[in-house]
């Protein structure tokens, strides 16, 4: 198949988080199953420009990636030279896949898609969700919606999320689909993986790693920390909307700011070091559609504690990779002391997750299954 996948931003824009990497990995696994896959996206890298060549096509992993500058409005990732470069191509292509709801590169492929006649598939990538919308930019998202994003979302030749959590709230919200198709993200397992025996060897901290946001819980976190004596958080992400000093402010109040301590970004070989050290990994999330670091965790045979709103919630519970517990400070302490009081515990967690992760999300099986995915709507059109 000729895929074409349009994204506000793509690589080298890590600071956005789990979609870029997501996007990614499904491309670079098409690539390897035989697909040519392009992607059409913008330059847009936080309040500057990546150094990405603009317009001609950019070989990343096999993926052929175009970038575009957005000269206004950059919030909406506004491009006309990107939206013309749809409309002039988008016949070349067997089927789109958009990544993304409220932004323009979504509104623009959707158009030119229908416009052209090939069908598009849509993945929120976990944005359309009631308390996300109600906490931020409420009545602009709830007119976006109405004059947008409904008709793109009920002309689209299916709605692709992440997670059961995810096709639940994408209904609550009263909207239609001809077609919601459930495929989890994958993960890249890391090469060597320390044995989650050596638990006693580690130093012992509690990890959180992802983007600093208010709907990761960690303010839940850090109120948890108060309950466990000793114990060591460490914090690693991108801190993209300056939420890190009221972070800090509430670990002085709790009285752990000397527990807790900020790494910044990380990546590669660092943070599969970082998951390989702690003695477990918490994401004690509001919302969360899915929980790519959940997985990752689980790939470097970490133990986990999740709250039921992480859309893997469900895969941790059945596989045995750790625990889901309410999203308050005591659960979540009581499930951390479980763990570092437990070596036999770790291990077996530990082991649970990674032969999970081997076993049902590689990247390779999950483009396999959206592949499927794809042929099935193309013979149905």
């Amino acid at each position: 198949m000729r895929l074409l996948h349009v994204v506000p931003t793509y690589l080298p824009a890590v600071r956005y988080g789990g979609p870029i990497v997501s996007v990614h990995g499904l491309c670079k696994a098409l690539v390897r199953a035989g697909h040519e896959v392009h992607v059409f996206t913008t330059n847009v890298d936080g309040p500057g420009d990546s150094s990405a060549p603009l317009v001609r096509p950019v070989p990343v992993d096999g993926v052929q990636v175009r970038y575009f500058r957005v000269p206004l409005l950059r919030r909406l990732y506004w491009s006309p030279g990107l939206g013309a470069a749809i409309r002039a191509q988008a016949k070349r292509f067997d089927l789109l896949h958009l990544h993304s709801v409220f932004l323009w590169p979504t509104l623009a492929a959707a158009r030119a898609a229908a416009a052209a006649g090939v069908p598009y598939v849509v993945s929120p990538r976990g944005m359309l969700v009631r308390e996300l919308i109600r906490r931020k930019s409420r009545w602009m998202k709830t007119a976006w919606i109405e004059l947008f994003e409904r008709g793109n979302l009920e002309r689209a030749n299916a709605i692709h999320v992440t997670s059961t959590s995810e096709a639940a709230e994408f209904a609550a919200l009263g909207l239609t689909a001809r077609r919601v198709i459930t495929i989890p993200n994958g993960v890249d397992l890391p090469d060597v993986m320390d044995d989650p025996a050596a638990g006693a060897e580690r130093d012992p901290y509690v990890l959180f790693l992802g983007r600093i946001n208010w709907k990761k819980g960690l303010d839940r976190l850090i109120e948890a920390m108060a309950l466990i004596p000793g114990a060591r958080l460490a914090i690693a992400g991108n801190d993209e909307e300056g939420y890190g000093p009221e972070l800090l402010r509430l670990a002085e109040a709790a009285g752990v700011s000397q527990s807790v301590t900020f790494l910044g970004p990380v990546g590669g070989e660092e943070k599969w070091r970082l998951f390989r050290g702690a003695q477990c990994f918490v994401l004690a999330s509001h919302s969360e559609n899915f929980g790519n670091t959940v997985l990752e965790a689980m790939a470097a045979g970490c133990p986990v504690v999740v709250t039921p709103e992480v859309g893997l919630a469900g895969v941790v519970k059945e596989s045995g990779a750790g625990f889901v517990v309410e999203g308050k400070p005591a659960a979540i302490a009581d499930a951390v002391r479980r763990l570092q009081a437990d070596q036999s515990l770790r291990r077996q967690m530990g082991r649970a997750g990674r032969t999970a992760a081997e076993d049902h999300f590689t990247w390779d099986a999950v483009a396999g299954d959206m592949a499927h995915a794809y042929t099935s709507l193309l013979e149905s059109c």
